[in-house]
């Protein structure tokens, strides 16, 4: 289970990890697995734990006064899952993490990412990387929340994830993109046509 991640740690770094660094990661992350519907995180629970997917399917989500999810996240296997201001801040989140498919997971505390940063340049450098390609993603989907219709946040969205469209069901797209199912499947009738 521990390959996978540590063959992501030296393609995202571009540094490979020798065999005490291998060692060390593989004693840091924990194996866990999770059930579809199976909650990593709840709402209202602190967040102390980050999580790699090896296999399967999550989605972040808050529910609001009126029941009515809004999904912030998609992840599938080689995405990292954890509400980052729940672990960071030891404060009550205000998200839902879930599976949506059974997902075996590699998970690790907010300290013990610390000690690796401080032990292991490729983690140090995989993670300056991540919060690079993060923070540019999330300006893009703020952008294209504020300023693009919906059939162009569909487009955007089928062409930097199209394996999401085959994992996740419309209402959750639906739900990440800002709009309504009855909008998404307008949308799609459209861009078949």
């Amino acid at each position: 289970m521990h390959d996978s991640l540590i063959s992501y740690v030296n393609r995202y770094s571009g540094i490979p990890l020798n065999t005490q660094e291998e060692d060390l990661v593989r004693r840091m992350f924990s194996a866990k697995r999770l059930k579809k519907r199976q909650y990593f995180l709840q709402q209202g629970d602190v967040c102390k734990h980050f999580c790699f997917i090896v296999s399967g399917a999550m989605r972040q989500y808050s529910i609001d006064e009126k029941g009515i999810e809004h999904v912030v996240q998609l992840g599938i296997e080689n995405w990292w899952m954890g509400d980052r201001e729940s672990i960071v801040m030891l404060t009550p989140s205000k998200y839902n993490i879930d599976a949506w498919e059974n997902c075996e997971l590699l998970t690790i505390s907010h300290a013990d990412t610390i000690c690796l940063v401080d032990q292991i340049p490729s983690v140090r450098k995989m993670l300056q990387i991540m919060e690079e390609r993060n923070s540019i993603a999330i300006q893009k989907r703020l952008n294209s929340t504020i300023s693009l219709a919906a059939d162009s946040r569909y487009a955007d969205f089928a062409r930097e994830y199209p394996n999401f469209l085959q994992r996740f069901p419309q209402h959750i797209i639906a739900s990440y993109l800002g709009i309504t199912k009855e909008t998404l499947s307008r949308v799609r009738r459209s861009t078949i046509l």
